[in-house]
């Protein structure tokens, strides 16, 4: 083989190198610019102050045009229901801040550590710190359970209750709002997780 035949060989695998290339990138930015992100969220708190997270996150990525799917297994079934009398439980949950919504701003400044002694032996403690977490929600100008979960099936979020949690605490599907995607177990919705591009566990 001479010098020329050599030399045309090499240009010509360089030129297709450089098309391939080429090529490659712009399929690979069409692929990215036609992927619908993907999100995947399991629930299993059922009270007020763990109703803000899964919501949060699905109306959030729904509004963004994300795929969004929302398993919602144990506690987690009370956010689904119809009506929705969620309560907060200070007790063991050191990191929850104590501070009055109403009154002058010294007094809203003020975090008050009760010990837990005290919490639980106060009757209607409970009552009480619902009470104060949903007024210091409304003076914040944050939307309520009911009206974020109404922006998730807006924004066409998938909303699954585990079926094996309402078979285990004798619920009935009457009790759920109707626009629960589908009864559901783990073995069904984890292959879905499994492919979502973000899967949190709440």
């Amino acid at each position: 083989m001479g010098a020329n035949e050599t030399n045309i060989a090499t240009l010509d695998q360089a030129v297709f190198n450089q098309w391939f290339d080429q090529r490659f990138e712009a399929r690979m930015a069409e692929r990215e610019a036609a992927h619908v992100p993907s999100l995947s969220i399991i629930a299993t708190k059922g009270t007020l102050d763990w109703a803000y997270p899964p919501f949060i996150l699905a109306s959030t990525a729904g509004a963004l045009g994300w795929d969004v799917s929302v398993f919602f297994t144990f506690y987690g079934l009370e956010l689904l229901k119809k009506d929705l009398h969620l309560e907060i439980s200070p007790l063991g949950n050191p990191s929850m801040p104590m501070k009055m919504p109403f009154g002058p701003q010294w007094l809203k400044d003020i975090n008050w550590k009760v010990p837990n002694v005290v919490m639980a032996g106060i009757p209607g403690f409970e009552k009480m710190a619902t009470g104060l977490m949903e007024q210091t929600v409304k003076n914040k100008g944050v939307a309520s359970i009911d009206v974020l979960r109404s922006a998730c099936l807006e924004a066409d979020a998938k909303l699954y209750a585990c079926q094996m949690t309402v078979d285990l605490f004798g619920y009935s599907q009457d009790d759920f709002i109707p626009e629960i995607e589908g009864w559901i177990g783990a073995a069904s919705f984890l292959p879905q997780a499994q492919k979502s591009d973000v899967c949190l566990f709440i």
